[in-house]
């Protein structure tokens, strides 16, 4: 059995870790409203445009986008974002699972896969686990920008349209709310039907509206699609920036709790210890004071 020392020594280490852990736990609660209000104010912009080219896809029904057209799947590409720092709990973990039972699905099916890594934790796990990775991008931080993240994007929108891969997909943890991230993989490209549709959309498109398009609606459509997507990527990034700090913020506080749950069973053992220990020297003090008398 321990020491007194030694259990002082450990209470002393845990109270130690307990502080950081508080502060970690602190920390993350303020980022997770920051991330929350970064979240919130993209959306706008994703429905904005999506408003937008509703009202062009309705104009001109003849014209198909590739990124519209769906074809035979025979190779398939992942954006998967990921932290890039740690102690979030199981957030990347059970995203990784759900990447893993999607890849698992296709790889039934003879499909090959391709990645584009947008957080450390996701090039880790790619270099580990094996998977092709095209393009990655890491050290984001909390407030990345769409220059920052485009690259990925990018490299799979061009093998989109070279025709090397046939379908994209983003993989992210959507924000539910401080308790709760969903992990979640969403075909991106070729855009799934109903995308611009006014049930999924919310919009009430007027097919009486007579606008002028400049220059063209085909070149409008060309320009705002590749925009759409990054955008819905970068909402995507924000998501999981808010559930990082969410889940780090239960994390820590799980780790706080439990090291006060820690404390107090070493502390209930000390004082039996240095109880025994009196009762222990009492009884030698009698004792020698008898043999004496």
């Amino acid at each position: 059995m321990a020491s007194l020392k030694e259990i002082r020594a450990k209470v002393t280490s845990i109270k130690s870790t307990q502080k950081i852990t508080r502060a970690m736990q602190m920390v993350a609660a303020s980022k997770m409203r920051r991330a929350q209000e970064r979240m919130e104010v993209g959306r706008p912009y994703a429905d904005s445009m999506r408003r937008v080219i509703s009202h062009l896809v309705h104009a001109s029904s003849d014209y198909k986008h590739p990124y519209m057209v769906s074809r035979p799947v025979n190779k398939v590409g992942y954006i998967v974002i990921t932290s890039d720092r740690g102690l979030a709990g199981g957030l990347n973990v059970n995203l990784f699972k759900a990447l893993s039972k999607s890849i698992q699905q296709y790889q039934d099916q003879s499909v090959q896969t391709e990645f584009a890594a947008i957080g450390a934790k996701g090039v880790s796990f790619f270099k580990n686990f094996g998977g092709k990775v095209t393009s990655a991008v890491t050290d984001y931080g909390d407030k990345p920008t769409f220059e920052q993240l485009n690259a990925p994007v990018q490299a799979m929108l061009e093998d989109y349209s070279n025709g090397n891969i046939d379908r994209i997909y983003v993989v992210y943890n959507k924000f539910v709310n401080a308790m709760t991230q969903k992990p979640t993989v969403n075909q991106l490209v070729p855009l799934p039907e109903g995308s611009f549709g006014d049930e999924e959309s919310g919009i009430q498109t007027e097919l009486s509206w007579d606008y002028i398009y400049e220059p063209d609606i085909k070149t409008l459509i060309d320009e705002l699609l590749g925009r759409y997507i990054e955008s819905i990527v970068y909402q995507a990034v924000m998501e999981n920036i808010a559930s990082e700090q969410s889940s780090r913020m239960v994390a820590m506080k799980a780790a706080t709790d439990n090291a006060g749950d820690l404390i107090n069973d070493l502390q209930l053992v000390y004082n039996k210890l240095r109880q025994a220990a009196i009762t222990r020297e009492i009884s030698e003090i009698v004792g020698g004071a008898a043999a004496v008398s």
